[in-house]
């Protein structure tokens, strides 16, 4: 298991002398209200066998993707960038070739918005961003989900009217671990698995599980959906980190998706630990 090379889809940096995180103000995000930089996240990456790494945007400003592409660009840890841009802006096809033109653009690989904070559930549907959503396919690009279970049937009907873009659904649509409860979350999932241009990220599983008092075998009736549902070969391990640090170490966290695909094939856990996210992002090349 630990020779299988791993790629982390899915992790965040951060400065807060750049730019705050006003996400981060709640009592309860205390040990993470610090920053974050690439040399820390380097170091915990390579003590846990991790060869390549996927940055993940944090904020809706438009300042921080050109950033977290020059980051990249600097670290061949950090091979591909899931950034932000206004996918309701009438030139957002214009931004994105301009992104794909900055130092590290070559890394962009996707793009991500903070649906989950939008009061419409059909958010996703809406004109404006159905334009966005086929620019992001034109470019070439991944688009990554962060939602909640109750606006996952959007999401269904979103991949359904853009099947030539990819669909990533971060958290694996952050199914409500700490309550036990699997439905109407684990239909949903299957609903959105069962279109070909989706993907299921295994990650931030450990925050929405008690915190304090989480098990292994609490979050294995999730993946395990996912598993059945998306299969290995569109199933990517991702660490969250350092939000994972709110109840997990990064090893903690690596290491508790090892042993929840233990039981599959060694292709199997090597797809979901890295091959996937190598070719979803397609990240070959981008070193």
């Amino acid at each position: 298991m630990t020779g299988v090379p791993v790629v982390d889809a899915h992790h965040h940096l951060w400065d807060l002398a750049v730019r705050d995180q006003e996400w981060l103000a709640g009592p309860e995000f205390t040990p993470i209200r610090r920053d974050f930089p690439v040399d820390e996240l380097r170091a915990r990456a390579h003590a846990c066998g991790v060869a390549a790494t996927v940055l993940v945007q944090t904020v809706t400003v438009a300042e921080e993707t050109p950033e977290l592409l020059a980051l990249a660009a600097g670290d061949p840890l950090v091979r591909g960038v899931v950034g932000w841009t206004d996918l309701t802006a009438p030139g957002v096809a214009d931004e994105l070739a301009r992104l794909a033109e900055l130092p590290g653009g070559a890394r962009l690989v996707g793009i991500r918005h903070q649906v989950q904070g939008e009061r419409d559930p059909e958010w996703l549907l809406r004109p404006d961003v159905a334009r966005g959503l086929a620019a992001v396919a034109d470019a070439g690009l991944a688009y990554d989900l962060v939602v909640l279970p109750h606006q996952l049937p959007a999401c269904v009907r979103a991949a359904e009217r853009h099947q030539g873009l990819t669909f990533v659904l971060d958290h694996l649509g952050k199914p409500p671990v700490a309550s036990g409860a699997v439905e109407p979350w684990a239909s949903a999932v299957r609903g959105l698995a069962a279109l070909p241009n989706t993907v299921g990220k295994l990650s931030g599983l450990v925050t929405e599980a008690d915190r304090a008092r989480w098990e292994v075998e609490d979050l294995r009736p999730y993946v395990d959906t996912a598993l059945e549902a998306f299969g290995p070969g569109r199933l990517m391990f991702g660490s969250d980190w350092p939000v994972c640090l709110l109840a997990a170490s990064y090893g903690e966290v690596l290491e508790t998706a090892r042993e929840l695909v233990r039981g599959l094939g060694p292709h199997e856990r090597a797809q979901v630990l890295g091959a996937t996210a190598e070719r979803v992002y397609r990240l070959s090349g981008r070193a």
